[in-house]
């Protein structure tokens, strides 16, 4: 018998799938919070580094946005994923203007 999915893994089982299917996907790493978010990435992760990396945010309590964006003149071609981390009860950021939202999901906790 299989054992059963925890919510941390379904949460990231699409985000693990996207980066396995585009090898080449890049995850860049976002902090913020209430108070302002960072305009730059922190970190730049490499496909197979992706879902790790979030785990163990998620695990230690972090909220968490992935975002799946690509640009606009090609809208239908995954361009990174964008991973949003923060610690306090303030709402998951707007998506970035100038990028076409694929898909996204958000973290608040189990």
């Amino acid at each position: 018998m299989p054992k059963p999915e925890t919510p941390v893994e379904g949460f990231l089982a699409p985000l693990a799938r996207h980066a396995r299917k585009l090898p080449d996907l890049e995850g860049l790493v976002f902090w913020g919070g209430a108070g302002d978010w960072d305009a730059y990435p922190s970190e730049a992760l490499e496909a197979e580094e992706i879902a790790f990396y979030a785990e163990g945010l998620l695990l230690d309590g972090f909220r968490m946005q992935w975002s799946l964006l690509a640009t606009a003149d090609m809208p239908d071609r995954p361009d990174h994923l964008r991973l949003e981390f923060w610690q306090d009860d303030s709402p998951a950021p707007p998506p970035p203007k100038g990028w076409v939202l694929l898909e996204r999901a958000v973290w608040t906790g189990a």
